[in-house]
């Protein structure tokens, strides 16, 4: 079918003021037609307070994409969701959809329906965050009856990974989800998050060599809108991106 506009908008908000490997991953992993609306806050920090100050912003960045008439709005930010807790994600996101009248996500619970999908409750972590978020983390998916048996990570500040270089991310991911699998066989899938990792090209060597999910921001959010559209959705995603893009 040839296509003339997109036939799906994903709204999305991000922690930053600017966009870059959202976007970038997003236009390799999504299928064609599908397109990626983003506005930002400024989260200076992974605490609890940063991610307070910035709520009342997001009420006007979610009105902002309402008005762009997006199919979807998310929230991206697995430390946000993380910090808040998932009792106060979840109001935060039914209170979105309540003043917009569109679906509402985050990409923390996009992970959870991804990874209920795939019928894993047992998961490997691998992050580049400090204990403190990896901790609240576990602490959020476990309340969805998900336990992370092994995590491995390289601790970095926010600003750090603002700054990494995405080929230098792209050989952490190989080495910190080899590292874990290989330390947890019982693992059912991997985490990966973080919007600002750059890690598609590890998926499919992951999974060729261990035979499990691998689960990035990008690629749970996008496959849970894609799952929502229904008959809406025109075009699926290319397999070759892995099995969370290939299992829509």
């Amino acid at each position: 079918m040839s296509l003339i506009a997109p036939w799906y908008q994903l709204g999305y908000v991000i922690p930053h003021l600017y966009t870059d490997m959202d976007a970038y991953q997003f236009y390799r992993t999504a299928p064609e037609g599908m397109m990626l609306l983003t506005t930002g806050l400024n989260l200076t920090d992974y605490t609890l307070a940063a991610v307070e100050t910035e709520l009342p912003v997001l009420w006007d960045r979610f009105d902002l994409l309402a008005g762009k008439k997006v199919d979807r709005l998310s929230l991206s930010g697995v430390p946000v969701a993380s910090a808040l807790g998932r009792t106060k994600m979840r109001e935060i996101l039914a209170e979105g959809e309540k003043r917009t009248g569109i679906a509402c996500d985050t990409d923390l619970e996009a992970h959870i329906a991804t990874l209920q999908h795939f019928g894993a409750k047992k998961i490997a972590l691998a992050t580049r965050w400090p204990d403190k978020v990896t901790n609240a983390l576990t602490a959020y998916v476990k309340e969805a009856g998900i336990e992370v048996v092994a995590n491995e990570s390289h601790a970095r500040t926010l600003n750090q990974n603002k700054y990494s270089s995405a080929a230098d991310d792209h050989q952490l991911a190989l080495d910190l989800g080899r590292k874990v699998l290989r330390a947890a066989p019982e693992a059912e899938a991997l985490l990966m998050p973080g919007g600002l990792w750059f890690a598609i090209h590890a998926v499919p060597i992951l999974e060729a060599e261990f035979g499990k999910p691998v689960l990035l921001n990008i690629t749970s959010t996008t496959a849970v809108a894609l799952r929502s559209a229904g008959s809406k959705m025109l075009h699926r995603p290319d397999p070759k991106w892995g099995k969370v893009m290939a299992n829509i």
